[in-house]
C-alpha cells in the first residue's frame, strides 16, 4: 500500500463540496483550462501526470481530448483523491498519494513525457514551490515539459487588489511569490529551458497565467 503523507496541506477548500464550484467561479476556468489543454497536446503515446491533480477536473478533460494516453494524477488529500477517482469513473487514471516534492519518486521509471499542474504553487510556501519543481524537473526525460495554470504576475493594481481575495484565505506569505512572477524565475533555476508565460487571463480574483517549460 502506497505510504500516506501526513495531513500538511492546505485543503483545496474549507468544505469540499465547494471546491469545484469555487474554482469555476473564482478562476474563469472556462477560458484557462481549455487553454492548458490545448497547449499540454495530448497524443496516443504520452504518459502524463497532473501533480496536485485535486479533484480531477483537468484529467479528465485530457482523458476525453485522448483516451488512448497514460494519464496518472497526485495529490496529498484522500478525501480529493476520492472525489477525483467518482469524477474519473471509466477512464484509465491512476492515482497516487503525493505532494509536488515527491514527483521524481513516484513518477521515476513510469515513462512520463509530460506534467501538468494547476491551482496548486501559489498556496505552498517558496521552498516547496522550488522543491515541487525541482521533483518535476527530475521526473521528465530530455524532450519532456511542464504545463501550469496558476496565479501569476499580478501586472495591474486592479488585479493585485482583486488577488487580495485569494492572499486572505491562501495566506500572503504563501502567495506572494507568485504575485511577484517568481514560477517563471524557478522553472529556469531549477534546469527547465524554454521557460514561458504563454496565456494571462484577468479573473475576479486576480490574474491567472499559464506556463510552459520544456527539457533538453
Amino acid at each position: 500500500m502506497a505510504e500516506q503523507p501526513t495531513k500538511d496541506f492546505v485543503p483545496a477548500a474549507p468544505q469540499l463540496w465547494t471546491y469545484d464550484a469555487l474554482s469555476f467561479l473564482l478562476t474563469n476556468a472556462r477560458r484557462w483550462r481549455p487553454a492548458l489543454l490545448a497547449q499540454l497536446s495530448p497524443a496516443p503515446r504520452d504518459v502524463i501526470a497532473d501533480v496536485g491533480c485535486g479533484t480531477g477536473t483537468q484529467l479528465r478533460l485530457v482523458a476525453r481530448a485522448c483516451p488512448s494516453a497514460r494519464l496518472i494524477g497526485i495529490d496529498p488529500d484522500a478525501a480529493i483523491r476520492e472525489r477525483a477517482r467518482a469524477k474519473l469513473a471509466g477512464q484509465s487514471v491512476e492515482l497516487l498519494a503525493g505532494y509536488a516534492r515527491d514527483a521524481a519518486r513516484l513518477l521515476g521509471g513510469r515513462g512520463v513525457t509530460k506534467v501538468l499542474s494547476s491551482l496548486v504553487f501559489h498556496q505552498v510556501p517558496l521552498e516547496e514551490k522550488r522543491a515541487g519543481l525541482t521533483a518535476i524537473r527530475e521526473a521528465l526525460p530530455p524532450g519532456g515539459s511542464l504545463h501550469v495554470a496558476d496565479y501569476g504576475l499580478q501586472r495591474t493594481a486592479k488585479m493585485r487588489k482583486r488577488f487580495r481575495l485569494v492572499q486572505k484565505g491562501d495566506g500572503f506569505e504563501n502567495t506572494e511569490p507568485n504575485a511577484r512572477g517568481v514560477l517563471l524565475e524557478l522553472m529556469a533555476e531549477v534546469g527547465f529551458d524554454h521557460v514561458e508565460e504563454t496565456h494571462v487571463f484577468e479573473t475576479v480574483s486576480g490574474s491567472m497565467s499559464v506556463y510552459r517549460a520544456q527539457v533538453r
